[in-house]
């Protein structure tokens, strides 16, 4: 039996996932199957079952499922079980084991392609669902100052918080309180409120004179944080476009043990703009 990949969200028709696996596999010379399958919440553990029934081997989980994949892995990876949600799923002989990538990938865009330090960066998250809590860890790890979480439902930014054990350096704040939080060095907008252009209006104060914006969304769904960005005047605004392509590689390595060129791949995306139209 053949093994398969794939990619799972709500909504997940224009996904990039499967052209950038398509992407590593010529360039590895590996022979992958790799689709998008569009898996709503009450549907996502059966939809899971019967892809694993046809031999999958491994796949990749999107919003809103991050929570759930959690929930049905028989085992977790300490960054996955830190995280509290799963972006990247290994078929192992008792069900599927849980990691999370979304963290290393963003830290390796921003450090990396990006040319930021991170060090001692107060920082802001806006967000504390799935996406919010697989990178809080690896920006925690990469040396940021302290991190304020905020969130629409205060007790998820509470929990969020008290995951991530750091009480003195992480703290949760309503959201109204927003405008009372003073300056960040760094911004993270982890929610998916973009997706239908109606982004809350947010204080050009919280920005501070070298603050850098990143959107863990690309294409359509990062223009309007962004735009706030630009126009408060942020000195780096930045989309999830190379996070996406890193957490790719990372899961790509966890299943085929081989880390593919990642800058071709990105380089070829972006060029690309008439691609970019969802959010992993």
């Amino acid at each position: 039996m053949s093994k398969h990949y794939a990619v799972f969200g709500h909504p997940i028709a224009h996904s990039l996932s499967p052209r950038i696996h398509a992407a590593f596999a010529r360039q590895t010379g590996i022979d992958l199957d790799y689709r998008a399958i569009d898996a709503p919440h009450e549907r996502f553990q059966t939809l899971l079952a019967e892809f694993a029934a046809a031999g999958g081997a491994g796949a990749n989980v999107t919003l809103p499922l991050k929570e759930q994949a959690a929930a049905l892995c028989v085992r977790l990876s300490e960054r996955a079980r830190r995280a509290g949600a799963v972006n990247t799923l290994v078929r192992v002989a008792e069900g599927w084991e849980g990691d999370n990538t979304d963290g290393s990938g963003l830290v390796r865009d921003l450090t990396g392609r990006q040319g930021l330090d991170l060090r001692a960066r107060r920082t802001l998250l806006l967000g504390a669902g799935g996406a919010a809590r697989g990178v809080a860890p690896a920006l925690l790890d990469a040396g940021i100052g302290d991190l304020f979480i905020v969130n629409r439902t205060p007790e998820r930014a509470d929990a969020l918080a008290d995951a991530l054990g750091q009480p003195g350096r992480v703290h949760p704040r309503y959201w109204d309180d927003i405008g009372e939080l003073g300056t960040f060095d760094l911004i993270v907008n982890a929610t998916s409120a973009g997706r239908g252009n109606a982004f809350p209006a947010l204080p050009v104060k919280l920005l501070g004179v070298r603050a850098a914006a990143v959107d863990l969304s690309y294409g359509e769904a990062a223009i309007p944080f962004l735009a706030w960005a630009r126009a408060a005047g942020a000195h780096d605004c930045i989309d999830g476009l190379g996070m996406l392509v890193e957490q790719a590689a990372d899961s790509f390595e966890r299943w085929h043990g081989v880390r593919p060129e990642t800058d071709p791949v990105y380089e070829a995306l972006r060029a690309r703009d008439d691609a970019l139209v969802t959010a992993d």
